[in-house]
């Protein structure tokens, strides 16, 4: 009995030994060169669809869990009033286009009317030329007395109208200038008044547009809330778009195990909903602080009741896209990562440190 359990203890040392030889070894050949985290998830870059009108909605094209692609037609918002508005201003913009071309053909008359106004000033200065030189005539001869004094009285009559005529000339060409510059700030103003009817008929047109919502991105449908008749406001979630054939792994490393991680490192993944399936993946990024300095509500450590707590790094993982479990993999699984800290990781984009103050970058 004695030798039976010397036998058995002699047993259990051995593989005690054995297992922790083995752990060892398995720890110095394979473990040490390994950090892993079972704090990690699959996320993806999921777009949520809103309205960008308000509106009832008169169609929903989806339903949850539906496949769509990109261009697809997801929900049609009743877009009557915006159709009648639309057409209300393009009349607008037609009416402030005939008033530009009205004012354009009043200028050009203006103009005509200004070149006439100076055509009446040449024909003006004609006449007081030669009616200052028929007054210097009479003047002549009324002074040497072969002259009438009604001949000379004549000559300054005349003298004194064809003035008053040259005046009056340049009086109607003042007037005529004022007039084409009002016509031609009036054409300005018809040209603003027609932008500004563009802009409104454009911003309607685009409002009946974003009545019908198509899908951004190839995805799957999910949390799908919109129904037909509901009233809707620009930014009312009406669903989301998952990107499943473009997941990837978000793992929260503690602060302790990032000093050698670099970027295009292996990672293997194990996926808790696949047991068995491994996938290796590749370091993608590192959060520049860690999660809770995103969260709500920061950490306040200037306090009098600080606990140091290690912190936790979010990692991005890429994902091969020919990995064999493409279009399994949903966002919130959760994983387990192992990243393979002996890679250098691409020279190009390796995690840089930040230099000291009195460091200068490089």
């Amino acid at each position: 009995m004695e030798n039976m359990r010397r036998i058995l203890a002699l047993t259990v040392l051995a593989l005690t030994l054995a297992g922790a030889a083995y752990f060892g070894w398995q720890w110095r050949s394979h473990g040490r060169f390994y950090e892993s985290t079972d704090n990690a998830f699959i996320q993806a870059d999921i777009s949520i669809i809103s309205p960008k009108i308000a509106g009832y909605v008169a169609e929903v094209r989806v339903a949850d869990n539906h496949h769509v692609q990109k261009g697809d037609l997801l929900v049609i918002i009743a877009s009557d009033e915006l159709a009648h508005r639309v057409s209300e201003l393009a009349a607008v913009v037609e009416a402030q286009r005939a008033a530009v071309q009205s004012t354009d053909q009043r200028i050009e008359f203006q103009k005509a009317m200004v070149n006439q106004a100076q055509a009446a000033i040449a024909t003006a200065e004609a006449d007081r030329d030669k009616a200052d030189n028929d007054l210097k005539r009479s003047q002549r001869l009324a002074q040497s007395g072969v002259g009438s004094r009604q001949a000379l009285d004549d000559a300054e009559s005349a003298n004194r109208r064809a003035l008053a005529n040259m005046l009056r000339a340049q009086a109607a060409l003042n007037a005529e200038q004022q007039q084409l510059g009002v016509v031609t700030a009036g054409r300005a103003e018809a040209v603003a008044k027609l932008r500004q009817a563009q802009a409104q008929m454009a911003q309607a047109q685009l409002d009946l547009d974003n009545a019908i919502i198509h899908a951004p991105i190839d995805g799957i449908a999910g949390n799908v809330s919109v129904r037909d008749g509901q009233y809707v406001r620009p930014g009312t979630q009406l669903m989301a778009l998952v990107p499943l054939d473009r997941v990837y792994v978000v793992a929260n490393f503690k602060e302790t195990q990032i000093s050698r991680m670099r970027v295009g490192q292996a990672v293997e993944i194990s996926i808790d909903a696949y047991p068995g399936v491994k996938i290796i993946g590749r370091l993608d990024s590192l959060a520049p602080a860690s999660g809770a300095q995103f969260s709500l509500l920061p950490p306040e450590n200037a306090t009098g009741n600080f606990t140091k707590v290690v912190q936790r790094i979010p990692v991005r993982i890429a994902l091969p896209a020919d990995n064999e479990l493409v279009g399994k993999l949903r966002p919130g699984m959760s994983v387990s990562a192992a990243i393979d800290i002996r890679g250098a990781g691409d020279a190009d984009t390796a995690v840089p440190t930040a230099a000291r103050p009195d460091q200068p970058k490089q």
